[in-house]
């Protein structure tokens, strides 16, 4: 039995006992090799109530931890073994001051949208330095408890227990591990992806807000219901409805692209839309208000015309929106456009007064070089036809067609969402399927509604 003050491993005196359950404890100690440092010692007893799959885990724990260097995840220091009537199985790590999220709740903490936010960024930072190592870590068990509010007001993620990295090969079923209620149900399935620790951290951001655990909520369709439960901006609470998502692919699919999203509030398609043309009704997405995109269809040709002059066109979207940086690369940007300007027409105004013009002509020519280039992206356009037998894809500029794509349209295998834009997969061909991509300029909603009509149209089965 380990007591308060014992001495393990000729270096780790305890101090004490954080936590147990089932063969297992975590001690505070401290390692008197490095003048009385604190340091978690987690401890795994091998005996009746442990099972290989535990050791092995307890050992990933280990191994993952040793090679990772992370500001923001405890430092490997050691592990060892020690053959005490039980075989005792220690690691070692760096001692984070601080509290767990899940004591501040226990102890009537109440966090606000503010509080959730920037939770939310710190931790998502971590998962994307996980997620884009090589091969890629899965945490597979983010929850209040695991992730600790540092006295440097700083986000500490622990608990690699139940650590997975991707260098499997396809088939391979893994060690079913995660709590119930932040855990999503492909996890349950044995095969975790990058968008089950985005579920977690969701399920983890409701229980910061509301106060209550996820498993503790209503759910609707396999998908929590915290809306009633806490007031917050709609912008947030779609964010946090495309974490927890019951299907992985409907959610947010990387830390960087949630990132992105939750910095710059780009407009997000509710969830429950994603998935409303695959409801049992039959009933799809109707046309979104107020888009200005054409949609004319008849039996045989459905014609789709994009205007480009959209909320993220350059001029429309860097000035109002943008950071303090943007700006000033959005000026500096336009001086250098504006002296490659002056400098020719300067050249052509001197000229033009040397024969005798007005400079008024001058100044009427540097303003209409500069208009053009303002107003020209508001005649631009993407028009795409389909036909029987054909398709095409037309970039238009002052009606000119300037590009196009053609293809064949019995040739279309798919046509899906892709990142950030609407991807049509056409062959085989000799060099492979092609993948033509439109709609960048789209809102999610827009995008969701033009991929239905066009399989419908294809008479493409629908997802």
């Amino acid at each position: 039995m380990l007591q308060v003050g014992q001495v393990i491993h000729d270096r780790y005196q305890l101090q004490q006992k954080l936590g147990q359950n089932a063969g297992r404890q975590t001690w505070l100690a401290v390692d008197l090799e490095t003048q009385a440092e604190p340091v978690i010692v987690k401890l795994l007893a091998f005996g009746d109530q442990v099972q290989w799959d535990d050791l092995k885990l307890f050992e990933r724990e280990a191994q993952i931890l040793r090679q990772l260097e992370h500001s923001r995840i405890p430092k490997y220091r050691d592990y060892f073994s020690i053959d005490d009537r039980l075989l005792w199985f220690g690691l070692v790590y760096d001692y984070i001051p601080g509290t767990s999220l899940k004591q501040l709740i226990d102890n009537g903490k109440r966090f606000s949208e503010a509080d959730v936010r920037k939770i939310a960024i710190a931790v998502l930072k971590i998962l994307r330095d996980l997620h884009h190592l090589n091969p890629p870590i899965l945490h597979r068990d983010i929850k209040p408890s695991n992730l600790i509010l540092g006295k440097d007001d700083q986000i500490y993620l622990v608990d690699f227990g139940a650590v997975q990295d991707k260098a499997a090969k396809e088939g391979v079923t893994f060690t079913v591990v995660g709590t119930y209620g932040y855990a999503p149900m492909e996890q349950f399935g044995g095969r975790a992806v990058p968008a089950s620790d985005l579920y977690a951290l969701g399920a983890t951001l409701v229980h910061l807000l509301t106060g209550t655990s996820p498993a503790d909520l209503p759910q609707r369709n396999l998908q929590i219901q915290f809306r009633d439960a806490v007031t917050l901006s709609s912008d947030f609470a779609t964010w946090i409805d495309h974490l927890i998502h019951p299907a992985p692919e409907a959610r947010l699919k990387s830390a960087e692209q949630a990132l992105q999203v939750l910095a710059h509030q780009t407009e997000l398609l509710p969830a429950a839309a994603i998935s409303a043309e695959r409801n049992s009704t039959g009933l799809g997405i109707e046309r979104p208000r107020n888009t200005k995109v054409k949609l004319i269809k008849s039996r045989d040709c459905l014609e789709i015309v994009i205007p480009k002059h959209r909320k993220n066109d350059a001029i429309e979207y860097a000035i109002p929106k943008a950071s303090g940086i943007r700006v000033v690369m959005f000026w500096l940007g336009m001086t250098v456009v504006g002296g490659a300007i002056a400098i020719p027409t300067t050249v052509i105004g001197l000229l033009l007064r040397a024969r005798g013009l007005q400079p008024l002509v001058w100044i009427v020519l540097c303003l209409g070089v500069i208009f053009f280039f303002l107003v020209a992206p508001w005649f631009r356009q993407t028009r795409i036809r389909f036909t029987r037998q054909q398709f095409f894809i037309e970039e238009e500029h002052f009606s000119s067609t300037t590009s196009r794509i053609t293809g064949t349209t019995s040739d279309i295998r798919e046509v899906r969402r892709g990142d950030r834009c609407i991807q049509i997969t056409s062959g085989p061909y000799r060099n492979g399927y092609r993948q033509d991509r439109i709609g960048y300029e789209l809102t999610d909603f827009e995008q969701v509604w033009l991929v239905q009509e066009i399989r419908k149209w294809l008479k493409l089965k629908q997802e």
